[in-house]
Protein backbone atom coordinates (compact mmCIF):
# COMPACT_ATOMS: atom_id res chain seq x y z
CA UNK A 1 0.00 0.00 0.00
CA UNK A 2 1.07 3.25 -0.85
CA UNK A 3 0.72 6.33 0.88
CA UNK A 4 -2.09 8.64 -1.66
CA UNK A 5 0.13 12.17 -0.32
CA UNK A 6 3.70 11.61 -1.20
CA UNK A 7 3.69 8.00 -2.82
CA UNK A 8 5.69 5.76 -0.21
CA UNK A 9 5.65 2.65 0.55
CA UNK A 10 3.41 1.91 4.12
CA UNK A 11 5.15 -1.14 5.87
CA UNK A 12 2.53 -1.21 8.81
CA UNK A 13 -0.59 0.19 10.40
CA UNK A 14 -1.55 2.76 7.47
CA UNK A 15 -3.04 5.83 9.34
CA UNK A 16 -6.11 7.29 7.83
CA UNK A 17 -6.98 10.60 8.14
CA UNK A 18 -9.03 13.57 6.96
CA UNK A 19 -6.72 15.82 4.77
CA UNK A 20 -8.67 19.22 3.32
CA UNK A 21 -12.37 17.37 3.95
CA UNK A 22 -10.91 14.06 2.10
CA UNK A 23 -10.58 10.48 3.44
CA UNK A 24 -7.41 9.63 2.90
CA UNK A 25 -4.78 6.68 3.79
CA UNK A 26 -1.29 8.19 4.48
CA UNK A 27 2.13 7.76 5.85
CA UNK A 28 3.31 8.42 9.39
CA UNK A 29 4.46 11.71 8.24
CA UNK A 30 1.76 12.78 6.10
CA UNK A 31 -0.86 12.47 8.86
CA UNK A 32 0.61 15.14 10.58
CA UNK A 33 -1.72 17.28 8.19
CA UNK A 34 -4.48 15.79 8.91
CA UNK A 35 -7.40 16.96 11.18
CA UNK A 36 -9.41 13.90 12.09
CA UNK A 37 -9.09 10.14 11.63
CA UNK A 38 -11.88 7.56 9.73
CA UNK A 39 -12.62 3.61 9.62
CA UNK A 40 -13.34 2.09 6.37
CA UNK A 41 -16.93 0.66 6.11
CA UNK A 42 -17.09 -3.03 7.03
CA UNK A 43 -17.20 -4.77 3.86
CA UNK A 44 -20.79 -6.38 3.53
CA UNK A 45 -21.34 -9.59 2.09
CA UNK A 46 -24.65 -10.72 0.83
CA UNK A 47 -26.01 -14.64 1.65
CA UNK A 48 -29.70 -15.76 0.25
CA UNK A 49 -31.74 -17.54 2.18
CA UNK A 50 -31.56 -20.55 0.41
CA UNK A 51 -28.60 -21.03 -1.98
CA UNK A 52 -29.29 -22.78 -4.89
CA UNK A 53 -26.00 -24.82 -4.37
CA UNK A 54 -23.29 -24.94 -1.83
CA UNK A 55 -20.74 -22.53 -2.15
CA UNK A 56 -23.29 -19.97 -4.34
CA UNK A 57 -24.30 -16.54 -3.25
CA UNK A 58 -26.52 -14.00 -5.12
CA UNK A 59 -26.55 -10.37 -4.44
CA UNK A 60 -29.61 -8.65 -4.89
CA UNK A 61 -30.14 -6.89 -7.97
CA UNK A 62 -29.29 -3.06 -7.73
CA UNK A 63 -32.62 -0.93 -7.25
CA UNK A 64 -32.90 1.01 -10.45
CA UNK A 65 -34.82 4.58 -10.13
CA UNK A 66 -36.62 5.90 -13.58
CA UNK A 67 -35.87 9.31 -14.32
CA UNK A 68 -38.52 11.89 -16.37
CA UNK A 69 -37.41 11.26 -19.92
CA UNK A 70 -37.18 15.16 -21.18
CA UNK A 71 -35.64 14.60 -24.29
CA UNK A 72 -36.46 16.91 -26.43
CA UNK A 73 -37.81 16.09 -30.18
CA UNK A 74 -36.21 17.33 -33.06
CA UNK A 75 -38.61 18.50 -36.27
CA UNK A 76 -37.13 21.34 -38.22
CA UNK A 77 -41.11 21.83 -39.29
CA UNK A 78 -41.57 23.78 -35.68
CA UNK A 79 -40.64 27.03 -34.57
CA UNK A 80 -41.21 29.30 -31.42
CA UNK A 81 -43.81 31.76 -31.07
CA UNK A 82 -43.84 35.64 -31.74
CA UNK A 83 -43.84 36.96 -28.67
CA UNK A 84 -42.70 33.07 -25.96
CA UNK A 85 -41.34 35.68 -23.40
CA UNK A 86 -44.55 37.26 -22.74
CA UNK A 87 -46.36 33.72 -22.67
CA UNK A 88 -44.04 32.39 -20.61
CA UNK A 89 -44.53 35.30 -18.38
CA UNK A 90 -48.27 35.63 -17.96
CA UNK A 91 -48.26 31.65 -17.79
CA UNK A 92 -45.60 31.54 -14.87
CA UNK A 93 -47.59 34.40 -13.26
CA UNK A 94 -50.97 32.32 -13.70
CA UNK A 95 -49.81 29.73 -11.87
CA UNK A 96 -48.58 31.53 -9.02
CA UNK A 97 -44.76 30.55 -10.03
CA UNK A 98 -41.50 32.66 -9.76
CA UNK A 99 -38.23 32.42 -11.54
CA UNK A 100 -36.86 30.54 -9.03
CA UNK A 101 -39.80 28.28 -8.17
CA UNK A 102 -40.38 27.34 -11.65
CA UNK A 103 -36.72 27.37 -12.77
CA UNK A 104 -36.36 24.41 -9.41
CA UNK A 105 -39.37 22.51 -11.19
CA UNK A 106 -37.83 22.28 -14.57
CA UNK A 107 -34.35 22.11 -13.22
CA UNK A 108 -32.94 25.39 -14.97
CA UNK A 109 -31.12 28.65 -13.78
CA UNK A 110 -33.41 31.15 -12.72
CA UNK A 111 -31.24 33.42 -14.95
CA UNK A 112 -32.16 31.46 -17.93
CA UNK A 113 -35.68 31.58 -16.78
CA UNK A 114 -35.49 35.27 -17.24
CA UNK A 115 -33.89 35.67 -20.50
CA UNK A 116 -36.17 33.95 -22.08
CA UNK A 117 -39.25 35.80 -20.42
CA UNK A 118 -37.11 39.24 -21.68
CA UNK A 119 -36.63 37.38 -25.26
CA UNK A 120 -32.93 37.72 -24.72
CA UNK A 121 -32.57 34.22 -25.24
CA UNK A 122 -34.43 31.71 -27.16
CA UNK A 123 -35.05 28.52 -25.79
CA UNK A 124 -33.95 24.97 -27.24
CA UNK A 125 -36.47 22.26 -27.99
CA UNK A 126 -35.38 20.26 -24.63
CA UNK A 127 -36.48 23.53 -22.61
CA UNK A 128 -39.15 24.01 -24.95
CA UNK A 129 -40.91 20.82 -23.92
CA UNK A 130 -40.36 20.96 -20.46
CA UNK A 131 -41.90 24.94 -20.44
CA UNK A 132 -44.81 23.56 -22.39
CA UNK A 133 -45.31 20.15 -20.31
CA UNK A 134 -45.00 22.59 -16.71
CA UNK A 135 -46.88 26.09 -17.77
CA UNK A 136 -49.28 23.89 -20.09
CA UNK A 137 -48.99 26.30 -22.69
CA UNK A 138 -47.50 26.38 -26.30
CA UNK A 139 -44.67 27.65 -27.88
CA UNK A 140 -44.21 25.30 -30.71
CA UNK A 141 -46.24 26.35 -34.38
CA UNK A 142 -45.64 25.17 -37.53
CA UNK A 143 -43.28 26.80 -39.53
CA UNK A 144 -44.98 28.94 -42.50
CA UNK A 145 -42.87 28.69 -45.68
CA UNK A 146 -42.46 31.87 -47.42
CA UNK A 147 -44.12 31.12 -50.93
CA UNK A 148 -42.66 32.99 -53.79
CA UNK A 149 -44.26 32.92 -57.22
CA UNK A 150 -42.23 31.64 -59.82
CA UNK A 151 -40.83 33.51 -62.65
CA UNK A 152 -42.86 32.52 -65.98
CA UNK A 153 -41.03 30.86 -69.20
CA UNK A 154 -41.08 31.91 -71.94
CA UNK A 155 -44.07 30.83 -74.16
CA UNK A 156 -43.12 27.37 -75.44
CA UNK A 157 -40.50 26.55 -73.71
CA UNK A 158 -40.22 22.93 -71.91
CA UNK A 159 -36.91 23.52 -70.15
CA UNK A 160 -35.49 24.18 -66.52
CA UNK A 161 -35.07 27.93 -65.49
CA UNK A 162 -31.57 29.11 -65.87
CA UNK A 163 -29.84 32.29 -64.18
CA UNK A 164 -30.73 34.78 -66.93
CA UNK A 165 -34.06 33.36 -67.21
CA UNK A 166 -34.30 34.40 -62.91
CA UNK A 167 -32.51 37.61 -63.91
CA UNK A 168 -35.01 38.80 -66.80
CA UNK A 169 -38.25 38.19 -64.89
CA UNK A 170 -36.79 40.47 -62.24
CA UNK A 171 -36.07 43.24 -64.49
CA UNK A 172 -39.44 43.16 -65.98
CA UNK A 173 -40.78 42.88 -62.29
CA UNK A 174 -38.93 46.15 -61.18
CA UNK A 175 -40.41 47.84 -64.47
Amino acid sequence: MRCEVCGRKIHENPNRVVIEGAKMTVCHECAKHGKGTWEPAPQVRFEPAHPTAPGITHAPAPIQIRKKDFRARVDTSTEVVEGYGEIVRQARERLGYTTEDLGKKINEHESVLRKIELQKLAPNSLLVSKLERTLKITLMVPVEEEKTAAPALPKGANRELTLGDLIKAEKEKGE
